[in-house]
């Protein structure tokens, strides 16, 4: 009577056991699979963290160079003006740091600093106001030529020979060129000024010369 009810005992026995085997089977598959999915999403994750992480040390690159390059070509425009002012440039003292509130792009804005800068360097013509200057420079060149083509001839006569011929031929030479030799004064002022000597100063110098 009781070997039966063994038999059936120990045939539930080998069935709980089977599906406790299959239970922790399918458990450990999960547990592994779960274990797979998280080492695959720190992967990425790390990957990623990685990318990022090289992406933000190329922009430090890139914005270090841009920094060296604005301070460089900042100082080198700032001594082209200093340059430009000469003496009133020590007013000036040194360049100038970076404005801690300072936005945006500081390349259009030193571009804009080098055009102004060209175009301030292009010398004008000398003003109006300067041809009383001009008139002295054509007067005195005319007198000056003059007084040198009056020693030539009283040089010329005071000798014999060929200098009693050649110079007073010299002399009118000197003469003739009289109204050119104010342009060399009338120069020195224009360079003074930082401006070119156009056509109409050299008409004024010339015209003050003649007459």
């Amino acid at each position: 009577m009781n070997e039966p009810v063994a038999s059936e005992t120990y045939a539930a026995q080998l069935r709980r056991l089977a599906e406790l085997t299959s239970r922790v089977a399918a458990q450990r598959k999960e547990a592994h699979t779960w274990y797979a999915q998280q080492c695959a999403a720190a992967d990425r994750a790390v990957a990623e963290a990685t990318e990022q992480v090289r992406r933000a040390e190329a922009e430090v690159a890139e914005a270090r160079e841009l920094v060296e390059r604005v301070d460089a070509e900042a100082a080198h425009l700032w001594q082209e003006l200093r340059t430009r002012l000469g003496a009133g440039a020590r007013r000036l003292g040194d360049p100038p740091g970076p404005a801690r509130d300072a936005t945006g792009d500081p390349v259009p804005l030193l571009h804009g600093v080098r055009e102004l800068l060209n175009r301030t360097r292009q010398p004008g013509e000398l003003p109006g106001s300067v041809n009383p200057l001009l008139v002295l420079c054509g007067v005195g060149g005319a007198v000056v030529a003059y007084a040198l083509g009056v020693g030539a001839r009283a040089v010329g006569a005071g000798s014999g020979g060929d200098l009693a011929v050649g110079m007073p031929v010299l002399a009118l030479v000197v003469t003739l060129l009289g109204p050119l030799v104010g342009l060399a004064p009338a120069r020195l002022l224009a360079d003074r000024r930082h401006a070119v000597l156009g056509p109409r100063p050299i008409t004024v110098v010339l015209a003050a010369g003649l007459l």
